[in-house]
């Protein structure tokens, strides 16, 4: 996908957790990649799990450690690095318009770059490279560790630079739901009927598949031959059916939270085909 790039003026970048250096290589420790194995298949954590998304943001509160790097050494610390500023650009340029349609208040969201280590959000807590890129409604920020992509290459299959973008236009699409206002009434609703909760979570992940597909609609123009395939090869690589079957688990649709692969690339490929957020309505209707 041909992206512009990035200009610090118009994007917001930090990097508040350790690994994050200027020129720091392309591959991935075996830590990570364990890490990240037993994170999903013993604990069910799925690697493109959302933290506090769905479940609500905890509210705890902690020293965020901020790198003395400047936005520009940030969004040219690695190739990984200048994509997801390129993206953060682009998703910014694309939404802004629909909400001022809309009359919605704008609000970029922070993405917090790092690698290999630990990050400390400022309301969702803190994570490790084994959670994944994940968005913090707390703080508004999207969390991107860039050795994830290595393991979405590597363990998935899921590898090229589109499946990358549809990484970063997800998470985008969970800070949609919380300038909108869904993600607080989602998790009122989960508090409110505690055994629908999964079920929400899913509808929740499968309307930012649709999100990021309508960004790659709106964008048409700049992808090229290839981006379509790797999006929806990733969306397939990190459906819940497919994963439980990878770690030698029964397939069991009770307990998925991002939903089955067949749900995600339909999700991917109906906002790619609409290139209008209204087709992602059909995944909510609370009234």
């Amino acid at each position: 996908m041909r992206l512009k790039r990035f200009d610090t003026s118009n994007i917001k970048v930090r990097s508040s957790g350790s690994g994050m250096t200027v020129g720091k290589g392309g591959g991935i420790g075996i830590g990570t990649l364990i890490l990240a194995a037993i994170a999903y298949f013993v604990f069910g954590a799925d690697p493109m799990q959302t933290i506090g998304t769905i479940q609500g943001a905890q509210q705890t509160t902690g020293t965020q450690t901020q790198s003395n790097l400047s936005e520009e050494d940030i969004c040219t610390s690695s190739a990984y690095a200048t994509e997801a500023c390129n993206a953060l650009q682009s998703l910014n340029q694309t939404w802004e318009p629909e909400f001022r349609r809309a009359g919605i208040a704008f609000q970029q969201p922070v993405l917090d770059l790092y690698r290999d280590g630990r990050v400390t959000t400022q309301g969702c807590g803190s994570a490790t490279s084994a959670s994944g890129p994940f968005y913090c409604p707390a703080d508004q920020g999207i969390y991107i560790d860039t050795s994830f992509y290595d393991v979405m290459a590597r363990q998935m299959g899921a590898g090229g630079d589109f499946a990358r973008y549809y990484v970063m236009a997800h998470e985008y699409g969970h800070h949609i739901q919380n300038m909108t206002g869904l993600a607080n009434q989602v998790r009122s609703a989960q508090q409110q009927n505690p055994r629908s909760a999964n079920q929400l979570q899913v509808r929740m992940e499968l309307q930012a598949d649709c999100y990021a597909g309508v960004w790659a609609g709106k964008n048409r123009n700049l992808i090229e031959a290839g981006d379509m395939e790797e999006g929806l090869t990733a969306a397939s690589a990190i459906g819940d059916d497919t994963l439980q079957r990878q770690s030698g688990q029964r397939v069991s649709p009770e307990s998925f939270t991002h939903g089955s692969s067949a749900q995600r690339v339909d999700a991917l490929r109906r906002g790619m085909k609409a290139a209008n957020d209204a087709a992602c309505d059909v995944y909510f209707d609370m009234g």
